[in-house]
């Protein structure tokens, strides 16, 4: 099976290819390419951001991100944890809003200050 894919890891954006049956991947400019073709076709992980609800807070939300890229097929689970998530202020940027999100290795963490009102 062919997978095609827009390489990430640099401005050059190539168009690369991934036969999944023998790993072989075509279309990359640099190594760096060929471990993301081949990671993207066999474990494809994303960093997630979002906001979280803020009480008490001079804004009602606070943007957050994942500390590490999550597994592709989980990112609908880890943002339900974050939508139920809710934080009272203050809240500082690098604060882990919660721990290593459903076992996942990865830390949400607040990306924004956000004073008491």
């Amino acid at each position: 099976m062919i997978k095609k894919f827009v390489c990430i890891q640099c401005p050059r954006g190539c168009q690369l290819e991934v036969d999944t049956d023998t790993m072989t991947v075509t279309g990359f400019s640099c190594p760096r390419g060929k471990e993301y073709g081949i990671h993207e076709a066999t474990h494809p992980v994303r960093t997630i951001t979002s906001t979280v609800l803020v009480t008490r807070g001079s804004l009602p939300r606070c943007s957050c991100k994942t500390s590490l890229p999550v597994p592709k097929e989980m990112i609908s689970d880890v943002m339900k944890e974050i939508d139920a998530l809710r934080v009272e202020a203050p809240v500082k940027i690098g604060d882990v809003l919660i721990h290593d999100v459903l076992h996942t290795g990865s830390d949400v963490i607040a990306t924004k200050n956000i004073e008491r009102e």
